[in-house]
């Protein structure tokens, strides 16, 4: 696993997990503004459990990268506009108690305050959510190399089922030509079951005609011997 000072040093590293938002709640429970998109200033010290001007501090080090997760600072028509959506999401009797800002306001999407959260450097909180980071990542890691393991086992295997498939080729071929002798030999055999099948049914017609012909001669003996037996 990368040491800690790794997300702090290396945008690129940070910037790689800054899809795990997710990982601000598993420490600490992030409280949003009534939006549910954005976080003050104000909100983020409290959560990190540093002060507004580490905040500040960092996020002027880092306007670029910050801005580039999400940060945005209102001022003039947006900040009125964003002010009067809040107020109204806030409603009742809380509306009244709404902070908000003179001239401008910075405000941080979860992604953002992931991205803060990777560069300060004086919090047991932020120190708690990189470690998670990076302990998620070494298990990915080692879930991937897992993962590796077993398809190159895999591809082992299937080397050897290839080769087993080149040896019982040609035996498949050896089959294959028997099964079609065979084949042609069962036809042929048909055709002369066929054949005898007729010639039977022609000898049992001639059978039939053999048998009307001798119960007609037998019938004309008979009337011969009763004629004989009258005189």
């Amino acid at each position: 696993m990368p040491p800690e000072g790794a997300l702090l040093e290396s945008r690129s590293m940070r910037v790689e997990h800054l899809g795990r938002v997710d990982a601000l709640d598993k420490i600490k429970a992030l409280v949003m503004l009534p939006d549910g998109v954005h976080i003050r200033t104000e909100d983020m010290s409290r959560h990190f459990e540093v002060s507004t001007d580490v905040i500040r501090q960092v996020t002027a080090r880092h306007r670029a990268e910050l801005a580039e997760s999400g940060m945005r600072v209102l001022r003039g028509s947006d900040l009125r506009k964003f002010h009067s959506d809040m107020v109204s999401l806030w409603g009742g009797r809380y509306a009244e108690s709404y902070p908000q800002a003179a001239t401008q306001l910075t405000l941080y999407t979860r992604r953002a305050v992931l991205n803060v959260a990777m560069l300060l450097r004086d919090s047991d909180i932020v120190r708690c959510v990189r470690t998670y980071l990076l302990d998620a990542e070494e298990g990915w890691r080692e879930g991937y190399a897992a993962l590796d393991r077993r398809v190159t086992d895999v591809e082992s295997c299937l080397g050897g089922v290839g080769v087993a498939l080149q040896e019982l080729g040609p035996v498949l071929n050896r089959m294959s030509y028997r099964l079609d002798s065979l084949d042609r030999r069962l036809d042929a055999t048909n055709q002369v079951v066929a054949a005898i099948s007729n010639r039977l049914c022609e000898m049992s017609d001639r059978i039939d005609r053999v048998d009307a012909k001798v119960d007609h001669v037998a019938q004309q003996v008979g009337e011969l011997r009763r004629g004989r037996r009258r005189r």
